[in-house]
């Protein structure tokens, strides 16, 4: 049976701003050489595929890139555990005379001081409650029967809403009074910025910021099992990336991703990239068209930024791209030098060095509404 779980009084982010705030949270602790254990442990609440899991690996790399220490993840799924898979198996010591309990594999950590560890409890709410009462003793004690976690582990749990129509128990208020609680939401802008930086494929970026409501389609009323999340359209672009860049091709692995309707559309929309300007015309400084359709310039910006993100170290290519974006309608010229800045963290600073780049800032800067 499942109860409601109210998510009214904790606040609301995008993965972006949850993986910005715990990883300022987690660095401020571990460059001032405190225990990242003085941090409570943290409970992401979220519809399925909304980016959970990735948001947590996004936080193992902003802590290695800003303290310099390697970090660990152990990514536990609950729904596939048992009691004694946290627990531990039970043994005889050597006189035969008491119980002891091996250790179990999660727990094998390294503890020295240049490694972070984080543990992540993926569907704390769906497991069984036997299991999920071995996982809140971690979370709140951060051990199980007798074995403790190193003090340099984060432990940050995760799980479904009622309202999902997931499997989710109630969680006890003295647990939840001990956690601290953040609902993750979906946002376009923040999966946009993560997606360029991570190389999704460029179809599905433009295909998505052409239909921004595609992005997450969870209906939890639905009987359906392919639906687009982040997560799935994840997997789409994988498809795309590694297996065939042509849709109709692998038309039927994408539908079993995202169901057949959406895939239909995005093998629609693709077609309008056959009509694009010839892309590395455009970075060699060559003469070419510019589209006039609102579909084709959204192909057009993702195309160009795909295009820049593989060549983000050839300034004299980049600086022919931006002469180009002068000729966009202001408000896809916006969108794109937009894209550009999220190619990398602080990309930025070597797009001021180009002069194309301060001229545009100069004339069409104050439309980034604070990008920068």
């Amino acid at each position: 049976m499942t109860q409601d779980i109210k998510l009214t009084n904790i606040p609301c982010m995008s993965v972006g701003k949850m993986v910005e705030k715990l990883s300022e949270a987690y660095c401020a602790l571990i460059n001032a050489k405190d225990q990242v254990k003085m941090m409570p442990s943290i409970m992401l609440w979220g519809a399925p595929g909304v980016g959970k899991s990735q948001g947590v690996r996004q936080i193992a790399k902003e802590i290695e890139a800003r303290t310099g220490k390697k970090t660990a993840v152990t990514d536990v799924r609950l729904l596939l555990f048992n009691p004694i898979d946290l627990r531990g198996i039970p043994t005889s010591n050597e006189d035969k005379t008491l119980a002891i309990w091996l250790k179990p594999q999660i727990f094998q950590m390294d503890e020295s001081d240049d490694v972070i560890n984080i543990l992540f409890l993926d569907e704390i709410t769906a497991a069984v409650q036997s299991v999920q009462a071995a996982a809140y003793q971690i979370t709140l004690d951060r051990v199980v029967g007798e074995h403790r976690l190193p003090d340099n582990c984060i432990v940050i749990a995760a799980g479904n809403r009622t309202t999902d129509k997931s499997v989710a128990y109630k969680m006890p208020k003295a647990l939840a009074n001990r956690l601290l609680h953040i609902d993750v939401e979906v946002s376009f802008d923040s999966w946009k910025e993560w997606a360029i930086e991570s190389g999704v494929n460029p179809m599905v970026v433009g295909y998505l910021d052409f239909r921004r409501d595609a992005l997450m389609c969870f209906d939890a009323g639905s009987e359906e099992l392919a639906f687009a999340t982040p997560r799935s359209w994840e997997m789409v672009s994988n498809i795309l990336n590694r297996v065939n860049g042509d849709i109709d091709k692998v038309f039927s692995l994408i539908a079993g991703l995202v169901g057949i309707g959406q895939a239909a559309e995005l093998r629609s929309w693709s077609k309008v990239y056959k009509d694009l300007p010839d892309i590395g015309d455009i970075f060699e400084g060559k003469t070419a068209e510019v589209p006039k359709k609102p579909d084709s310039l959204y192909a057009l910006t993702s195309a160009m930024t795909a295009f820049a993100s593989a060549h983000r170290d050839d300034l004299g290519k980049i600086r022919n791209s931006i002469s180009y974006a002068n000729q966009l309608p202001p408000d896809f010229s916006v969108v794109l030098m937009k894209d550009y800045m999220s190619i990398e963290k602080d990309y930025v600073k070597k797009l001021m060095s180009i002069p194309e780049f301060s001229r545009w800032m100069q004339t069409k800067g104050s439309f980034l509404n604070g990008s920068i």
